[in-house]
């Protein structure tokens, strides 16, 4: 079986340090597999998609003009 070698903070070895008793390569595995299975559900999806690069481009801007406005709400709203 291969072998994956990771690099973390000295933050983060301390924090999992004191959860010893957890397989922290356990973990590590079952997230991977958790985000290769999202990644070929998202693949599935996008090779039905009709939609053209132009279409992701603007729904992207128009999702991110969007949330700034939304942010920019609860910011003024929040200095009340």
């Amino acid at each position: 079986m291969p072998n994956l070698t990771l690099v973390i903070s000295e933050e983060l070895q301390q924090k999992m340090r004191k959860h010893s008793d957890i397989r922290w390569s356990e973990v590590a595995r079952q997230a991977i597999a958790k985000r290769l299975a999202d990644l070929e559900i998202m693949n599935k999806i996008a090779e039905k998609s009709k939609l053209t690069e132009k279409d992701i481009n603007e729904l992207d801007h128009l999702i991110k003009k969007e949330a700034l406005r939304e942010l920019k709400q609860n910011e003024h709203r929040s200095r009340r």
